[in-house]
């Protein structure tokens, strides 16, 4: 996972994003899928957030996407999911007479974050952030009184 910069702060954040076709219908395949992939790119590219990995199942899709902090789980999702319908209703039609109701995707959706580590070492990270701060750095022993830069 790439730590990236931003202004005033360093993050690396990945989100693991799936939902599915209403009523589970099989009808993502083939051109509609491939169609699909690229309205995904591309919507993520317009707003600043990145497409990891994608795959389009028949009746469901994974999607993992690094973001900013600044971009909210719901919005994210949000956006994928509503333009996507919109593209794929104006190139395919056909959907629509599959998909009464006019709805394409089922309101719900599962998220987890993406970790290089586990939740067990950011506990042991942070359970040990005050011994660590009390050793020497550098082989310096901290002095009295003066400012010591922390990492």
């Amino acid at each position: 996972m790439e730590v990236k910069h931003g202004r005033g702060y360093v993050y690396a954040i990945e989100y693991h994003i799936v939902w599915c076709v209403k009523y589970r219908h099989k009808v993502l395949k083939d051109e509609i899928a491939d169609f699909l992939k690229d309205v995904l790119v591309e919507t993520a590219i317009l707003y600043k957030f990145k497409v990891e990995s994608l795959e389009v199942v028949e009746d469901h899709v994974h999607v993992l996407v690094s973001a900013t902090p600044q971009h909210t789980i719901p919005n994210i999702v949000k956006m994928l999911k509503g333009i996507s319908a919109r593209k794929l209703f104006l190139k395919f039609p056909q959907l629509k007479k599959k998909l009464w109701g006019g709805h394409l995707w089922n309101p719900s959706y599962f998220v987890s974050t993406v970790s290089e580590n586990t939740e067990a070492q950011v506990k042991k990270y942070i359970e040990n952030q005050n011994a660590e701060s009390e050793k020497p750095r550098g082989g310096v022993p901290p002095v009295e009184g003066t400012f010591q830069e922390s990492v």
